[in-house]
């Protein structure tokens, strides 16, 4: 078997548990990939500002993926690649979201736009990213700059019809996924978890099979095809499991730290 040479985890319901905790366990996994000369690096749904407590906290010197891998940063958290939605696109997401009553947020590099502060969701992403919204009345004059529009509810049926939907008002002029089971994701055409591996792998100058990917959405299932071996997580639904070649613990037990003991056997 090939030797793993680099660990691509995602971050939410993988890397962290569900109150946005790095735990002792998941520090000490990374810090033993490090001793072990294998890379880590980390590609989430989240923006570009929510990644750098991570990037601190797991001495990660790889670039990261933001957005689902359309915007690759640096350590620093400087774009490498970056790219956008487009003005008229991001309108017609916007316009299936409204359609739907569910909460609207966008995202550009730098910034995190909501019209309502008071959304269901807005405590937890702001305790996850660890940013503050700023708050507008239109979103007109960033569309041209956004990075991800999300949808948010707590109403998983009405947020499944939404994704179904936008897929169709969108083709594939933009990618419709959910990250969480309340958040739908609209980033970038052509860019993916999966892209943002294949970006490592030429980066590096090392093969598919050398690549082993870890996360528990269905967002996370493009990188999975892209690694020789990949770990769902634990709290993972039925069918992602089935399309990773390991199941590890959940979130809530250092299941990424379980997967990273087996990853140290692998090598």
């Amino acid at each position: 078997m090939t030797r793993i040479a680099l660990v691509v985890s995602d971050v939410d319901g993988t890397l962290l548990t569900h109150d946005k905790v790095l735990t002792e366990g998941a520090k000490a996994a990374v810090r033993k990939l490090h001793a072990a000369g294998i890379g880590f690096t980390i590609v989430s749904s989240r923006p570009t500002i929510g990644m750098g407590f991570l990037i601190e906290s797991l001495s990660i010197t790889l670039p990261v993926g933001a957005f689902n891998g359309s915007s690759i940063v640096d350590a620093g958290l400087k774009p490498i690649e970056q790219y956008l939605i487009g003005a008229t696109v991001a309108q017609r997401s916007l316009d299936v979201l409204n359609a739907f009553g569910v909460d609207i947020w966008l995202f550009t590099n730098q910034r995190w736009y909501t019209r309502n502060p008071d959304g269901e969701y807005v405590p937890h992403e702001k305790l996850a990213i660890k940013a503050n919204p700023t708050i507008v009345t239109d979103f007109t004059p960033h569309l041209a700059e956004t990075c991800k529009i999300v949808g948010a509810s707590s109403d998983a049926e009405r947020l499944q019809r939404c994704e179904v939907a936008m897929r169709e008002a969108l083709g594939r002029e933009a990618v419709a996924v959910r990250s969480q089971t309340y958040y739908l994701d609209v980033t970038p055409p052509g860019h993916d978890k999966g892209t943002f591996v294949d970006a490592m792998i030429s980066r590096l100058g090392i093969s598919a099979a050398a690549v082993a990917t870890i996360g528990d959405m269905e967002n996370d299932l493009p990188m999975f095809a892209r690694s020789g071996v990949s770990f769902a997580m634990g709290n993972a639904a039925d069918g992602i499991k089935r399309h990773a070649t390991h199941v590890t613990d959940s979130n809530e037990r250092d299941g990424f730290a379980v997967a990273i003991e087996t990853v140290l056997r692998l090598g």
